[in-house]
């Protein structure tokens, strides 16, 4: 013996039916917060945003840049001292 049923409703009112919680509330504001983390996340990356990030760590003008170019090149060739041996 074979006994069909075709039961016609929403996925709320099956919910309902078997008693199991609403959802939907909470998943609004899990959706509503990853969306603004996304879009955070998305505005960090602009290329505007990644060219002021590093433009904090470039010398600002002539004086700066001179002693960044000393600093970066000047210590590892004054620490060599030309051999005297021939």
């Amino acid at each position: 013996m074979k006994v069909t049923i075709e039961i016609d409703c929403t996925p709320e009112e099956a919910r309902t039916f078997f008693g199991q919680p609403d959802l939907k509330p909470m998943q609004d504001k899990v959706m509503a917060r990853f969306e603004k983390q996304m879009l955070d996340s998305v505005a960090a990356m602009s290329p505007e945003a990644i060219l002021k990030m590093w433009s904090a760590f470039l010398p600002q003008n002539a004086d700066q840049f001179r002693e960044a170019f000393g600093r970066f090149f000047g210590r590892p060739f004054a620490a060599s001292k030309p051999d005297d041996r021939k």
